[in-house]
C-alpha cells in the first residue's frame, strides 16, 4: 500500500535523480547527511502513483536514516535510494537486473558518500548486481562472503523494543497472553510473528498480500482485513509495512496502548506523535526500533566485532528505547522528541569535529 504524502522540507546534501539508461525506470539516490560518515541506507523497489511520490519517499526515508544511524551510535550518515515502478509494472528477470545495474551507476556517482543495501522490494541478490557497478554496497549474499539478509537483526531489535514497550504499558516485558497486532507480514513482520506466537502472544495479523493468511493459520493468529487491523483491541500495535499508515483518522480510531514497529516513517504527519500522546498511546520511535539491520550491516562491513558481538549490540536497542521513554517522561515531551534529541546530540558533535578538521 502506498500513501501519497506531500513533499517534505528539503534538508539534504545531495539528491541524484535519473532515468535508468538500461531499464528506463525512475531512480533517485537521496543523500541527507554525511556529517557522521559515509551515508548508509537501503534501496527500495516499489510501485508509486507518480515519480514525485517516489522522490518524496526517498527524501523522507533518507532523513529518517540520518536520525536512525545517529541514534544508534553509528559513524554513518543517512541516505536512501528508490527505484520507482509505474502502476501495473511487473519486472521480468532481465529488466530487474537492468534496474539494479542502473542503481549501481547512480550510487557510484556519489563517490562513496552513500552506501546502499537491500530494503523493501529488493534482495541481497539484487545487491550483488549493484556490486557489478559500484563497491559502495553492503549486505551481499553469504555465499559470496557478504553479511547476508539483515531482516533477522532488524527483527531482534524490534522484539527487544517491543519488550521495553510492553514493560512500560503493562508492567511486564513478557509476551505470554499479550495482545499484539502486526500490520504487515514481510521479512521482519513474519519473523516477529513467529517468535511472538511461540512465546504465547495473542496475535492479530494482516497483510495486503492475501497469501500471507496461510502464516496466520499456521501460527493460530487471528486475521484482520487490511485497513481494519487498527480497530482490534491490542496491547501493542505493530506497523510493519510501508510508511504513512498512521494518519489522523487511524490514530483517532486506534485501539491500542502503544505503537512499536519496524515500518519506516509510520506517522503520516510528524504531529501524529503528539496526537498519539494526547490519546494516551505510547509511541516507540521507528528509527530507534528498526535500527537492528543497519547496525548489523554497518558493523559487519567495517569488521567491528564478531557476529555474536554485533547481535549483542542490536539486542541493546531495547535499553535505548527505555532511555527514550524515561527522557520523554522526565522532560514532558513525546518519545519522538526525545529520540530526535538523542540523534541531534551526536549530529552536533559530529558537525563540530568536522568543522575543526577543516
Amino acid at each position: 500500500m502506498t500513501h501519497t504524502l506531500p513533499l517534505p522540507d528539503f534538508t539534504h546534501e545531495r539528491v541524484e535523480v535519473i532515468t535508468g539508461r538500461r531499464s528506463g525506470l525512475f531512480i533517485t539516490v537521496a543523500l541527507h547527511s554525511s556529517v557522521l560518515g559515509s551515508a548508509l541506507g537501503g534501496a527500495r523497489l516499489w510501485t508509486y502513483p507518480h515519480w514525485s511520490d517516489a522522490l518524496g519517499d526517498a527524501l523522507r526515508l533518507s532523513a529518517a536514516m540520518t536520525l536512525k544511524n545517529a541514534a544508534a551510535g553509528l559513524d554513518a550518515g543517512g541516505g536512501k535510494s528508490v527505484i520507482a515502478l509505474p502502476p501495473g509494472t511487473v519486472l521480468d528477470a532481465e529488466r530487474r537486473r537492468e534496474a539494479f545495474l542502473d542503481l549501481g551507476d547512480a550510487v557510484e556517482s556519489l563517490h562513496g558518500l552513500y552506501r546502499t543495501a537491500e530494503d523493501v522490494g529488493s534482495t541481497t541478490e539484487d545487491m550483488l548486481v549493484v556490486s557489478e557497478r559500484t563497491e559502495h554496497v553492503v549486505g551481499l549474499p553469504d555465499a559470496v562472503g557478504g553479511s547476508g539478509e539483515p531482516a533477522g537483526p532488524t527483527s531482534l531489535g524490534v522484539y527487544e523494543s517491543l519488550r521495553a514497550t510492553l514493560e512500560r504499558v503493562t508492567g511486564s516485558a513478557g509476551m505470554d497472553g499479550r495482545r499484539i497486532t502486526i500490520s504487515g507480514l514481510g521479512q521482519v513482520g513474519s519473523r516477529l510473528a513467529v517468535r511472538l506466537a511461540a512465546e504465547g502472544a495473542k496475535l492479530t495479523v494482516t497483510d495486503v498480500n492475501p497469501a500471507k493468511r496461510d502464516l496466520a493459520l499456521e501460527l493460530g493468529a487471528e486475521w484482520s482485513a487490511p485497513g481494519e487491523e487498527h480497530l482490534v483491541n491490542a496491547d501493542v500495535f505493530v506497523p510493519a509495512g510501508i510508511g504513512g499508515l498512521l494518519t489522523d483518522d487511524i490514530i483517532d480510531a486506534l485501539d491500542a496502548k502503544a505503537v512499536c514497529g519496524p515500518a519506516n516513517n509510520p506517522l503520516a504527519e510528524r504531529a501524529g506523535a503528539e496526537r498519539l500522546a494526547q490519546r494516551g498511546i505510547l509511541y516507540a520511535p521507528d528509527f530507534v526500533v528498526n535500527a537492528g539491520g543497519v547496525i548489523y550491516l554497518d558493523l559487519e562491513a567495517k569488521k567491528l566485532g564478531t557476529r555474536t558481538e554485533i547481535m549483542d549490540r542490536v539486542a541493546h536497542i531495547g535499553d535505548t528505547v527505555r532511555r527514550i521513554f524515561d527522557e520523554a517522561e522526565t522532560r514532558g515531551m513525546t518519545p519522538l522528541e526525545a529520540a530526535e534529541g538523542l540523534a541531534a546530540e551526536r549530529l552536533a558533535a559530529g558537525a563540530q569535529r568536522h568543522a575543526l578538521a577543516v
